[in-house]
């Protein structure tokens, strides 16, 4: 199964979540999507975003600056 990733590196905040957001409220419930940022305010800012909206952060993992967290769809408008 191939996991989509969109690609958010150079954006900053708040663009990176929103982008997330808009991504996964296009998604159904239950799938996944690897989001990638450079902004260092990201590694804060999805994770809360994911909790606020019942989203699942599945992962987590920063390396040379991009971080990137795969995030299933969860039941929350978006």
């Amino acid at each position: 199964m191939d996991i989509p990733i969109l690609d958010l590196r150079g954006l900053k905040c708040p663009l990176p979540v929103l982008r997330a957001r808009k991504a996964l409220r296009e998604m159904p419930v239950g799938k996944c999507v690897w989001v990638e940022a450079t902004d260092p305010l990201s590694a804060i800012d999805i994770p809360h975003f994911c909790a606020e909206r019942g989203h699942i952060l599945v992962k987590f993992a920063e390396e040379n600056g991009i971080r990137r967290f795969l995030i299933e769809r969860g039941g929350g408008e978006g």
